[in-house]
């Protein structure tokens, strides 16, 4: 598998909010410091077959500037780099790299927990929060990402993508592919620029997927995804009994093969099925994503 060898994201946030603390580091072969931040020596994909088809974008919204991780300059392994005031107009292209399970539940630079399954971004100058939308120039998929971190410092890469968006563009096996990150600027009104011209918009670079009017859909969380029925029939049977809503599991077929998910809901309200969630990850449901899906 190829793997994101990322040191840089979330070590700066160990930099802004834990003076002192040292990345994991290492190869293949070193072993876990126990003393250490992280306990996974090399980032890696998580052991399960993650399903990110129906994994909802991130939503761009209105967020307030704010001081937590925007330290402008600020310096990493010898080298300066400034924030950007603001994202509005910004358009480039270059290599896009992931990371995953070796910084889950760490925080990121702005103070957040890093959650691989949902979609977020690191980046070194947008500000903190910010939107994106990021392309596989190969494929010519699309994803909306959040940027709620700092990173990736090595190389030609000029964005990190969470796991979850990475396998969403299709590229998270190879570890990196060649993409276009697009700022999405939010202005108080709730309208939108994307890369300073107006969003949605015909005439943007990439076309923007648009919801079909005649599905219907709704809120679910998303508690795994298996290629095996029985495995997916296990998980509903556990999760029946924490459920404050139906379980179900539902069979899909995506460009990878058949999956058969499984799912509570569905919820009308999205701040009910991101209770709904936090609440089966307390019971252990840790992979427990919130997403849209068809009815």
């Amino acid at each position: 598998m190829a793997l994101n060898m990322r040191t840089g994201s979330v070590l700066l946030g160990c930099l802004f909010i834990l003076a002192g603390c040292a990345s994991g580091g290492g190869g293949s072969g070193a072993k876990p410091d126990p003393s250490s931040r992280y306990s996974i020596s090399q980032d890696r994909a998580p052991s399960d077959n993650f399903d990110a088809s129906g994994l909802q974008d991130a939503v761009p919204r209105y967020e307030a500037p704010r001081t937590a991780g925007n330290k402008s300059p600020y310096t990493v392994w010898g080298k300066s780099y400034k924030v950007m005031p603001s994202a509005d107009g910004y358009v480039e292209r270059g290599i896009a790299s992931w990371y995953g399970e070796k910084f889950h539940g760490h925080k990121t630079s702005n103070g957040e927990v890093f959650d691989m399954y949902t979609m977020t971004a690191a980046h070194k100058s947008l500000p903190i929060p910010s939107y994106a939308r990021v392309t596989n120039l190969d494929n010519n998929k699309s994803v909306i990402v959040r940027v709620n971190d700092r990173g990736p410092f090595h190389g030609d890469r000029i964005i990190d993508l969470s796991y979850a968006a990475a396998t969403k563009l299709g590229y998270q096996p190879r570890g990196t592919a060649r993409v276009e990150v697009a700022a999405i600027t939010v202005r108080k009104d709730g309208t939108m620029t994307l890369a300073g011209k107006p969003f949605p918009d015909a005439d943007a670079p990439v076309p923007v997927s648009r919801p079909d009017p005649e599905r219907r859909e709704g809120l679910f969380v998303q508690l795994g995804s298996f290629s095996q029925l029985e495995g997916a029939q296990g998980l509903s049977k556990q999760a029946g009994r924490h459920a404050t809503r139906s379980v179900r599991v539902r069979r899909v077929e995506t460009a990878a093969g058949a999956y058969h998910r499984v799912q509570v809901g569905p919820f009308d309200d999205p701040k009910d099925a991101r209770n709904e969630q936090q609440a089966m990850e307390k019971y252990g449901f840790g992979q427990a994503t919130v997403l849209t899906d068809s009815l």
